[in-house]
């Protein structure tokens, strides 16, 4: 009981805790080395800069955003190398990565990229579109006849 009102909330985790082991900061691994143990699914994501917040990382968990090996995972599921973790995120985009190294506190992006594989598909092509509404510089105000113009050139209205 008193090691949970101790340090980091008791969620067992270690972010934040001194039990994360030494060289945990800038690029240690963590505590979790990289071939036994595991990490929470949650912390992990949040770690590697796959979501901003960790709080975010649990709900994508609860939302059922996150899958590791193809299932749905609850926020404290331990993830373990070699396994694969699909997040989805708003907006269709999915990142696909295989855990390489396990790490319990947030590192820089240089850092974070050496502990997964990414295997995400290429995002969808952006289409090529002209900026509309770029007027020369010194024509002034556009007329009633341009602005309509502009908007039917970008779809509006």
């Amino acid at each position: 009981m008193a090691s949970e009102t101790s340090g980091g909330g008791g969620n067992g985790n270690g972010a934040g805790d001194a039990p994360a082991g030494p060289g945990a900061g800038a690029g240690g691994g963590g505590g979790a080395g990289g071939s036994g143990g595991s990490v929470r699914i949650d912390a992990w994501i949040w770690s590697v800069r796959l979501v901003k917040t960790r709080s975010m990382g649990a709900a994508a968990c609860k939302g059922g955003h996150v899958r590791v090996n193809g299932e749905r995972v609850k926020p404290a599921y331990g993830v373990h190398v070699g396994d694969e973790v699909r997040l989805r995120h708003a907006g269709g985009r999915e990142n696909v990565v295989v855990v390489k190294r396990l790490i319990r506190k947030r590192v820089g992006a240089p850092v974070a990229v050496e502990c997964y594989v990414d295997k995400s598909p290429p995002p969808p092509p952006r289409e090529a579109v002209a900026p509309a509404g770029v007027r020369d510089r010194g024509t002034g105000r556009p007329t009633k006849r341009d602005r309509r113009e502009m908007e039917r050139l970008r779809g509006e209205g």
